[in-house]
């Protein structure tokens, strides 16, 4: 049996808007005294009357949450509200005292702006939840209320993106502002940057298909992985005439598939309304959140710019520098140690992305050497007073045991011998042990010569020139016409 696919699968585009919350660092929780420790591995130990939902407690807003989102808004080159308040979210989970969540509705704290080519609807700011779990073995279920009533910060991007890498891209992006910003270290694998993706596929891209929306995707591989298997999943019950429905799905991580959960709700299903317990914001009469582009470090976007415009580097070195910032960091200072010439920092960078960030691999907790050995390092390569062979071993050594570059070359008798006569000893040696290879050098081979020079750092132990290895192999050859 036959079966014939007439739905062609071109005609059909897929969109994507993301939904990311997340939890802000900050001294205190949302909107009560209690730290704000996300490494507290003891439950319910960071917990008050007021974020368990107490009778009689009252929230009192945390401004320096406030202040967070804020700065992300202007970051994001986004309109900050003038008034703002907060608004209760009406929902029954266990993990929920109160009944309701405090959150945002008609009044976010941050509209419009964009981030990687990505229009930005909202920012708003809300509490986060406890965190629950069941127990097979035991058949119980448990709620740590550590977590509940952090400061949670929720982005919604515009339903613009077209493909999964777009949205694994702005993923990222985000995640390197907000660390930037130090308003969050949004490690996914700890759930301190939660995305969820709301899908469909249709082929009029002004009237798009049912919306599905995907949680529990904890790392930028699973948004990725997510929205591909999704989409393909659509266009499957599609091309089956079935209907896609809106609901809520989960991702299964060790099945690379999603799994229906529940329907999607409405915004009506909420019940929003105003906090009477929470006082209306008026920003522009709160003096706490006035001159904040001031208070905005240089951005990742900015940081690109700068290092390919004063240093020249390669655009991946770049990337690897804008993301890890201690990396990056330490690159700017050597770069001052070597009075901002382009050459030497290209050069220094160079060792830096390729030796010294392998070991990091190895050895997360590598200490970097002081900064005037490596440069110091780097001096001695443009003077060509070491090999690129013999500097490779000295960064090694300066890495695990530590110790001056100089010392170490000089110790391991590693210093370039410039002097010509030396240098003559030693490329007779070579000829006398290769005599066929200088041979077929001198009748015009001239891959040999590669291999003669190689012998000759060998013999001089990485000591020996090697350009003035090359010429004397040269002159020798010359001297025989």
């Amino acid at each position: 049996m036959c079966i014939i696919d007439f739905m062609d699968r071109s005609d059909y585009q897929l969109t994507v808007g993301l939904e990311i919350h997340v939890e802000l660092k900050t001294k205190t929780k949302m909107f009560c005294r209690c730290l704000n420790d996300p490494n507290e591995k003891r439950p319910n130990v960071n917990i008050c009357p007021v974020c368990t939902a107490q009778p009689g407690s009252l929230p009192v807003i945390n401004k320096e949450a406030v202040k967070q989102v804020l700065r992300v808004g202007v970051a994001l080159g986004a309109k900050l509200a003038d008034f703002t308040e907060f608004d209760r979210k009406n929902y029954f989970y266990p993990d929920i005292p109160k009944g309701y969540q405090i959150s945002q509705y008609e009044y976010p704290l941050v509209t419009g702006g964009s981030l990687n080519g990505v229009a930005i609807t909202r920012v708003h700011l809300e509490e986060d939840t406890a965190k629950s779990w069941h127990d097979d073995k035991t058949a119980k279920s448990f709620v740590d209320f550590n977590r509940s009533s952090l400061p949670l910060m929720e982005l919604v991007t515009e339903a613009v993106i077209h493909d999964s890498k777009t949205a694994g891209d702005f993923a990222k992006e985000l995640q390197l502002l907000l660390r930037y910003l130090e308003a969050s270290e949004a490690n996914m694998e700890q759930g301190q940057m939660r995305v969820e993706a709301n899908i469909s596929v249709s082929k009029d891209v002004t009237n798009l298909g049912v919306k599905v929306e995907v949680k529990n995707l904890n790392s930028f591989r699973s948004v990725e992985k997510a929205i591909e298997f999704e989409k393909n999943r659509q266009l499957e019950a599609l091309e089956k005439g079935e209907e896609i429905i809106q609901e809520t799905r989960g991702w299964d991580e060790s099945k690379q598939e999603t799994f229906s959960q529940r329907k999607k709700e409405s915004s009506h299903d909420y019940r929003y309304f105003p906090d009477p317990d929470l006082p209306k914001l008026f920003i522009k009469q709160e003096s706490d959140f006035n001159d904040l582009a001031s208070t905005l470090p240089e951005l990742p976007w900015q940081r690109r710019t700068r290092l390919a415009t004063d240093f020249g580097l390669k655009s991946e070195d770049i990337e690897m520098y804008v993301t890890d910032q201690a990396l990056g960091n330490y690159l700017e200072l050597i770069a001052s140690d070597l009075k901002g010439d382009k050459i030497s920092i290209q050069l220094a960078s160079n060792y830096l992305t390729s030796d010294l960030a392998s070991q990091r691999k190895i050895k997360s907790d590598l200490v970097f050497p002081p900064v005037q050995n490596f440069g110091a390092l780097i001096k001695m390569i443009m003077a060509k007073e070491v090999s690129s062979r013999a500097a490779k071993d000295i960064l090694m050594i300066m890495l695990t045991k530590g110790g001056e570059p100089r010392v170490i070359a000089e110790a391991k008798n590693w210093l370039q011998v410039h002097d010509e006569s030396a240098v003559a000893e030693i490329v007779e040696a070579v000829i006398t042990e290769w005599p066929a290879v200088f041979s077929d050098f001198a009748n015009g081979k001239t891959a040999s010569l590669q291999f003669l020079i190689g012998q000759g750092m060998k013999k001089g132990q990485g000591s020996a020139n090697p350009e003035l290895l090359k010429k004397i192999f040269i002159d020798r050859i010359d001297s025989k016409k």
